[in-house]
């Protein structure tokens, strides 16, 4: 994947909210999440109304239970019902929106696409995560903490575990573990014994967690029964990591000491690092991504030009590219993505990645719990 990005940081401002001058002018912003089934999207929802609201603008979020034409429906009715000026949508399919993205284009409603991209040409503006630097984030910890470069003939046994075909970023996340540890597949250090390496092989629908329990459960019966150790189970994010514990937990004839990776900061997750189940999650902090929409949003609605100047001019104490070249909504057409840095938590920094800025508290056992 073509990656020319161009990172600015800067220090933050006391405040990016600017309040419409009355309420006769206050703007409708429609956000419409894909589900409530996970913890992600329920507080990405939340936290981006709440968000909006603060900075004076009309908001209301929606959850569509990872069904595509609820989402359609949904989306229908805040351009119609709501009047909404602009949209953050979170698509559960990307390439499944292009009746409501229409409307919005003949509406002349901006639409930026959060976290996950739409494909199609309507879409203003792309906010995410630097989805193949959170694979290689992944494939980089295993490759670390297993010392891949000096394993020497030690051979260690490796399975994948991938996210959502309809999900546009799934493709990323595998793409990018998948890169960084295909050398050391390549010279024997890292073992398939499953044989599945294709996204399509190891893919796992709606990131369902029980999905992923399953398939692992049949790749365990299948090649481990004899009590073959599995050392590493790549998931792609904590859902589906959920999912694969709880099958090595139950069905594993091995040694449980599994490295286990995942993406979310998800809270059972957590105290599954607290408890040595999993191994690392890369996170995402929400509330950074909704400041980068909130500004952008207030850009778009303000009638301003955008470019990579924004991120100068709003002051984020965040790291985030602006990217011109990475993300195609269709063959040859670009979508200018505003990209954010993910942090890798283990045990050793959940505190200090975690705690310390606010987005989590900790208990007294040592767990950790949204703080929003």
């Amino acid at each position: 994947m073509k990656k020319s990005l161009v990172v600015l940081a800067a220090l933050a401002t006391a405040t990016m909210m600017a309040v419409p001058a009355s309420a006769d002018e206050t703007k409708m912003v429609g956000i419409s999440m894909p589900t409530q089934s996970l913890e992600r999207w329920n507080r990405d929802g939340a936290y981006l109304e709440e968000q909006f609201k603060a900075a004076g603008y009309d908001a209301k979020a929606t959850y569509s239970d990872n069904d595509e034409n609820r989402q359609a429906n949904d989306i229908e009715n805040l351009i119609n019902a709501d009047g909404a000026d602009l949209l953050v949508i979170a698509a559960i399919n990307g390439e499944s929106l292009n009746g409501v993205m229409k409307e919005a284009v003949e509406a002349g409603i901006p639409v930026i696409a959060y976290d996950r991209l739409i494909m199609n040409d309507g879409t203003s503006f792309y906010v995410s995560y630097d989805n193949y630097t959170v694979g290689t984030l992944q494939g980089q910890y295993v490759v670390d903490t297993l010392d891949l470069d000096n394993a020497g003939d030690k051979v260690y046994n490796i399975e994948f575990t991938a996210g959502d075909p309809a999900d546009n970023n799934a493709g990323f996340f595998f793409n990018g573990a998948f890169d960084v540890l295909k050398p050391y597949i390549d010279a024997g250090t890292l073992n398939v014994v499953s044989g599945q390496t294709e996204f399509d092989a190891v893919a796992t629908a709606a990131w369902d967690e029980q999905t992923a329990m399953e398939r692992m459960q049949n790749i365990l019966a299948s090649y481990y029964a004899d009590g073959t150790q599995l050392d590493v189970a790549l998931c792609s994010n904590d859902s589906t990591a959920r999912g694969v514990t709880q099958a090595i937990e139950s069905d594993y004839a091995g040694d449980n000491t599994v490295l286990i990776t995942g993406q979310d900061a998800d809270e059972a997750n957590l105290a599954n690092i607290v408890d040595g189940k999993q191994s690392m999650t890369v996170y995402k902090n929400l509330a950074n991504e909704a400041v980068a929409t909130l500004d952008l949003a207030k850009a778009l609605l303000d009638g301003q030009e955008i470019d990579g100047s924004i991120i100068e001019n709003a002051g984020w104490d965040f790291e985030c590219a602006y990217d011109t070249e990475s993300y195609e909504t269709s063959e040859g057409h670009t979508c200018p993505s505003f990209l954010l840095v993910p942090t890798v938590v283990t045990v050793d920094n959940m505190v200090e990645s975690l705690v310390d800025i606010g987005e989590y508290t900790q208990d007294e056992d040592g767990y950790l719990h949204p703080a929003h």
